[in-house]
């Protein structure tokens, strides 16, 4: 399979937050948040693998910022790293200022897909090339989380955990 560059595969959704989507303080709801995210990721999945994706994991959200009643909020979603079926995708969630136009990061989040058939078998994905420094930093990393996963989990020992012990021996 061809790699493929991060850029193919970005989902990019930009909406209001509208007064049935808060909670009491005028803030977006978070399950509000996570369903939007979902929806990019699994766009940008779906686009990098050209297969039906399923959720396998929400692997880190961080709520860093509320976003208030009214807010323009711009979900960016991005492959990270492929595995033999399954996919990272890194979520970017930006406000943008109403009156002056400027954005901010409000929250992020890191999500696993996995690619399946049309009677849900795991089937193979393309690799992804990173081309920018932020692009290769969320690649390496990826390796290490999927590593981490994998050894709380069980699936793997500790000592074949390679990236993860190169944190920690010097």
């Amino acid at each position: 399979m061809q790699a493929k560059h991060p850029s193919d595969s970005i989902c990019i959704m930009t909406d209001l937050v509208l007064p049935g989507e808060t909670n009491p303080l005028n803030n977006l709801f978070g399950g509000e948040l996570l369903a939007r995210m979902d929806r990019a990721a699994s766009i940008a999945a779906r686009r990098h693998s050209r297969r039906i994706v399923v959720t396998a994991s929400v692997n880190h959200v961080a709520f860093n910022r509320a976003i208030p009643l009214g807010s323009v909020v711009t979900v960016e979603a991005k492959v990270s790293r492929t595995f033999k079926t399954s996919l990272e995708i890194f979520i970017d969630v930006w406000t943008e200022d109403r009156e002056s136009g400027t954005r901010a990061k409000a929250n992020e989040a890191i999500y696993t897909f996995v690619a399946v058939d049309e009677t849900g078998r795991p089937v193979e994905v393309p690799p992804v090339e990173p081309q920018t420094e932020l692009e290769q930093q969320r690649y390496d990393a990826a390796l290490r989380r999927k590593q981490l996963s994998l050894v709380l989990a069980g699936k793997m020992s500790p000592d074949d955990a390679t990236e993860l012990k190169a944190l920690f021996v010097q």
